[in-house]
């Protein structure tokens, strides 16, 4: 599992934002993976998309990685920022959009705005 864990370090220390999915960012597997990819394109931030359903060992080893139970998991800058659900809350209430301005991650603030909007 060491080797799971190695990759995954290197994986997020090398990309500025990564997101552990079900599926991949143009094809989801599942609803809440569909979910956050969903809301990263649609804010046009370039991210790192790593198809957990294509290694047992990484998709036990991230869960293992961040203690975190469920996919998907979402990195920033190396650090972990949350599943579904606390991606979700960080969108509608704009800390989504202040950690990524904080991290110098490039995303399209109006379409953030427009994703509230909508779910106002």
């Amino acid at each position: 599992m060491s080797n799971a864990h190695d990759t995954i370090k290197d994986t997020i220390t090398n990309n500025d934002v990564v997101l552990y999915m079900k599926g991949t960012k143009m094809m989801p597997q599942c609803g809440f993976s569909s979910r956050v990819a969903g809301v990263l394109n649609f804010m046009g931030v370039e991210f790192t998309d790593v198809n957990v359903l294509a290694d047992e060992d990484i998709r036990q080893g991230i869960k293992d990685f961040s203690d975190w139970p469920t996919i998907p998991q979402l990195y920033v800058k190396g650090e972990f920022v949350g599943g579904c659900d606390i991606i979700t809350e960080m969108t509608l209430s704009g800390e989504l959009d202040q950690l990524f301005a904080k991290e110098g991650v490039t995303f399209d603030k109006e379409a953030a705005d427009k994703i509230r909007e909508a779910n106002a």
